[in-house]
C-alpha cells in the first residue's frame, strides 16, 4: 500500500491589510453613530447602549494585532462595515477559486512538477460560495488538473481532513498526488458590529500538494493522521440555501459566524490536548521531543495553553508557532500558514504536529517527520 507525503504547501495573502486601529476606529464610529441615533431609548432603559472596542481589548483577548482582507474599502466604512466583493459572470473565475489557485500556484513552483501529475483535488475550507459547481472543479479546470475534484467542509478543522483524505486516496491508488487547497474569506461571514468578535478573522488561501512516497523527491513523511467530531452548538454559522424560505429570518445575526467564546475555551481546549496525546502515544511519540506545534490559529491565550499540556512544559521561542498577530484567525488555513512559514530549519528525521480544531466540534492532527 503505497504511503503519501507532504510534498509542498501556498500560500496566497491578499494585498490589503487591516491593523486593529483601523478596524477599531471604524467599529467605535458605528458606535457612536448607534448611541447617538438611539440615545432616548437608551436612557429610558428600552435599548441597551453599545461598548467601544480598543486595541489593547482585541490583542489581550486574541493576540490579533492585523489581518489580510480581499477588500479593505467596505471593511473602513462605518456604514457599511462589510467587505465590497461584487459578484463575477459564470465565465469568470469566482473569487474563492482565484484565491485557491494562487496559493496552488506558490505549492507547485514549490513542488517543480507540472500540475498534470495531480489527479485529483479537495477544496477544503469553512464556507464555499456557491453550492455548485464545486470550487474544487473550477480549480482543477482553472489549472489543466485532470482525475476529480470535490469540496469538503469541516469548519476550521477542514485543512487536516483534506489532508487525511488526500492521503487516503493516496494510499488506495485513487491517485498518485492530490492537490488541497484551503481559501478562506472569512471576512465574507464575519460579523464586524459585534464588539465581541468583529477583530477575529482574516482572509487567506493555503494549499497542500500530497504524493506517493515512492515518487516524492523531498517532503515530509505522515506518521499517523487522526479526525474526531463532537456536535456543539457553540460556534455556527445559519447561513444557507432554506434561508429564503423563512423570509423574516434572512437578516439574522446567526447567518454570519456566532459563538459562545467562554464555552468553547473550555470545551475545545482540553478535548484537543487529550487527543493528540491520545494519538501521540498510540504512535509511539514523546510529545516532549516534537520540534513544533503547528496549531489552528483561533487565540492566542488557547494555542499556549494546548502548546503546555501537550509538551508537559512551557514552550521554548518558536517551538509553538503563533501567526495570529499578522493573520488573524483564517479558519482552516491557520495551521497550515504556521506550517508553511516554519518549517525549513528541519533536519531530517525530526517531527512535529499540524493540529486543527473548531466548529463541529472537530479536530484533527497529522504528526509528520522530515525525509
Amino acid at each position: 500500500m503505497p504511503q503519501a507525503v507532504i510534498a509542498a504547501t501556498g500560500l496566497y495573502a491578499p494585498p490589503h491589510s487591516l491593523s486593529n486601529a483601523e478596524l477599531v476606529a471604524t467599529f467605535n464610529a458605528y458606535v457612536q453613530r448607534f448611541n447617538e441615533a438611539n440615545a432616548e431609548a437608551i436612557a429610558a432603559g428600552e435599548a441597551e447602549a453599545l461598548q467601544p472596542s480598543s486595541v489593547e481589548f482585541i490583542e489581550k483577548a486574541s493576540g490579533i494585532k492585523s489581518r489580510f482582507v480581499v477588500d479593505k474599502r467596505g471593511l473602513v466604512d462605518p456604514e457599511l462595515m462589510r467587505p465590497i466583493i461584487p459578484e463575477r459572470s459564470n465565465d469568470e473565475l469566482s473569487v474563492l477559486a482565484e484565491i485557491a489557485v494562487e496559493a496552488a500556484r506558490d505549492a507547485l513552483a514549490r513542488w517543480g512538477k507540472p500540475a498534470s501529475e495531480i489527479g485529483a483535488v479537495i477544496c477544503a475550507a469553512s464556507n464555499m460560495q456557491r453550492a455548485y459547481p464545486a470550487m474544487a472543479i473550477e480549480v482543477q479546470q482553472a489549472l489543466g488538473i485532470g482525475g476529480f475534484a470535490f469540496d469538503m467542509n469541516v469548519a476550521c478543522s477542514s485543512a487536516t481532513f483534506g489532508i487525511k483524505t488526500a492521503a487516503d486516496f493516496i494510499a488506495a491508488g485513487s491517485a498518485g498526488a492530490v492537490l488541497m487547497v484551503n481559501p478562506e474569506i472569512c471576512s465574507g461571514h464575519l460579523n464586524f458590529r459585534d464588539r465581541d468578535s468583529h477583530f477575529i478573522f482574516g482572509d487567506v488561501a493555503t494549499a497542500v500538494i500530497l504524493e506517493r512516497e515512492d515518487q516524492a523527491r523531498d517532503g515530509w513523511e505522515i506518521l499517523g493522521a487522526r479526525l474526531k467530531t463532537q456536535f456543539s452548538n457553540n460556534i455556527r454559522n445559519n447561513f444557507g440555501f432554506l434561508n429564503r424560505c423563512a423570509p423574516e429570518g434572512i437578516g439574522a445575526t446567526d447567518k454570519l459566524f456566532v459563538q459562545e467564546g467562554r464555552k468553547v475555551f473550555r470545551e475545545v481546549v482540553p478535548m484537543v490536548s487529550e487527543m493528540i496525546l491520545a494519538h501521540a502515544a498510540d504512535l509511539g511519540i514523546e510529545t516532549a521531543r516534537l520540534k513544533r506545534l503547528w496549531l489552528h490559529q483561533a487565540n492566542i491565550n488557547m494555542n499556549e495553553l494546548i502548546g503546555r499540556r501537550v509538551l508537559g512544559r512551557e514552550p521554548e521561542p518558536g517551538e509553538n508557532v503563533i501567526i495570529l498577530d499578522e493573520f488573524a484567525n483564517t479558519s482552516s488555513a491557520g495551521s497550515i500558514i504556521a506550517f508553511h512559514k516554519a518549517n525549513d530549519d528541519f533536519a531530517a528525521g525530526e517531527s512535529g504536529l499540524i493540529c486543527s480544531f473548531g466548529a463541529g466540534y472537530s479536530a484533527g492532527t497529522v504528526f509528520v517527520r522530515r525525509r
